[in-house]
């Protein structure tokens, strides 16, 4: 028969057995320091101050970790993702449509560390009770200290970088500004060659329109030579001296004529290769044009590259290169903040809270058929502790079961043998009824 003034919390697996149930004394956020802790809230009122407060800086302790690391998630995801700029403008304006996201994620990281740290606290139990931490009991706890560790490392670094980062983003601009000449210097060496190409290209094309420009103007300084000479002849002041337009004047007239016909055909032959170097002349010129449009264009993308440097990963570099001690400092007291509490509750002393608690658990198997027994034997490699687990309510169903099945076993025995005796009783009475005389025949009457 159970109680009824006894309290069982079935929902959080918890027996409790009090004859009144205390109004609680304690604040709201006390009992929220509890829970961050993994302790019970109705054992934590019916403790000592001391205990309370033991407890009570552990959930603190979980809970700041929790608060950093939502902070740090937030700056790692900005970090991340945000606009890449000028590292010493980085932080002029904040760009929202990273920020939001940014926070969101931060909160989810911030749950999860704070969910992973209770667990780890909540489940380290109470060690050997004694204020001394063990060879065993540090073996058992080593996968959460590793776990712990792991969380240190992952919420330090990017409150690392946010705490060192004026001095992070004075090296990441020099570190970026020499990037950017380092690629401004190969796209100049890259177009500087082409250009050099090109303006090539122009001078061969400018001389071969020059080259028959020069010839053309030259004819036709020797035609208008020739044409001078004619008038003066026909003015009689060269030759014979005499005006007129005789027979010299006929001959250089017709050689100035075909000189003019043989040059205008000459013209008129070439113009289409003067047209083809004059296209080929106007369009390297508009190559050369272009290909300085995109020197520009390339500077620019040189600027965006270098502004890629503004990462998380070059900034954790970076607080690691100039900032010597600090950042180990800084990962230090993390990686304390996170393997504290599991130490201090390695070290913790049983108190009130503690045997209530496990007076509680006994009692509760106790009521469930289950009664669990420690015990310590001696040998040659010292002692050895053993627990065991009595399921008596299991052992009761396994007795039944086996008298049910041997009570059965009787009672087919019994059966068995009262036919055996009326069928053995039949047969000496009249044997020939329970044979077949027929050779062929396999059957029998029994």
């Amino acid at each position: 028969m159970s109680d009824p003034n006894n309290l069982k919390d079935t929902s959080v697996g918890t027996y409790h057995d009090w004859q009144t149930e205390d109004k609680s004394n304690s604040s709201k956020f006390s009992r929220f320091l509890w829970w961050c802790a993994g302790a019970d809230k109705f054992f934590m009122e019916r403790s000592p101050q001391a205990d309370r407060i033991k407890y009570q800086g552990i959930g603190g302790i979980v809970l700041c970790t929790g608060i950093l690391a939502l902070v740090s998630g937030m700056f790692a995801f900005y970090t991340i993702f945000g606009p890449k700029t000028n590292a010493v403008n980085s932080s002029d304006s904040i760009d929202w449509a990273t920020a939001l996201p940014s926070g969101l994620f931060g909160i989810v990281w911030g749950l999860i560390i704070f969910n992973l740290d209770r667990f780890i606290v909540s489940s380290t139990g109470k060690g050997d009770g004694t204020d001394s931490i063990s060879g065993k009991e540090l073996l058992q706890g080593l996968p959460r200290i590793l776990v712990a560790i792991i969380l240190g490392f992952a919420v330090s670094a990017p409150l690392e970088v946010r705490i060192l980062k004026s001095e992070i983003d004075a090296e990441l601009q020099k570190k970026q500004n020499e990037y950017l000449h380092e690629l401004n210097h190969g796209t100049d060496s890259l177009f500087n060659q082409q250009r050099k190409v090109l303006e090539a290209k122009k001078v061969e094309t400018e001389n071969q329109i020059k080259t028959f420009e020069d010839y053309k103007e030259k004819r036709r300084i020797e035609i208008k030579d020739q044409l001078r000479n004619l008038e003066l002849e026909a003015e009689g002041k060269t030759g014979t001296g005499m005006p007129g337009r005789g027979p010299a004047y006929r001959d250089k007239k017709e050689n100035l004529e075909r000189m003019d016909a043989e040059l205008n055909k000459l013209v008129e032959s070439k113009q289409p290769e003067m047209n083809g170097l004059k296209n080929r002349l106007e369009q390297t010129v508009k190559d050369i044009d272009e290909l300085e449009v995109k020197r520009k264009s390339t500077y620019l993308e040189n600027q965006k590259a270098s502004f890629g440097l503004d990462g998380l990963l070059e900034r954790i570099k970076i607080s690691h290169e100039i900032g010597g001690w600090v950042p180990w400092v800084i990962l230090f007291v993390f990686l304390a903040i996170e393997t504290g509490p599991i130490f201090f509750k390695m070290m913790m002393t049983k108190g009130v809270y503690e045997y209530l608690v496990e007076n509680n658990v006994k009692r509760f198997l106790a009521s469930n058929g289950v009664l669990h027994t420690e015990e310590i034997f001696h040998g040659k490699d010292g002692a050895v502790y053993k627990e065991t687990y009595i399921y008596l309510e299991a052992e009761m169903e396994e007795a039944a079961k086996k008298e049910v099945i041997d009570k059965q076993k009787a009672l087919n025995q019994k059966i068995i043998g009262e036919w055996h005796k009326d069928t053995d009783s039949q047969v000496n009475a009249d044997p020939k009824s329970f044979y077949n005389t027929n050779p062929n025949s396999n059957s029998s009457n029994i």
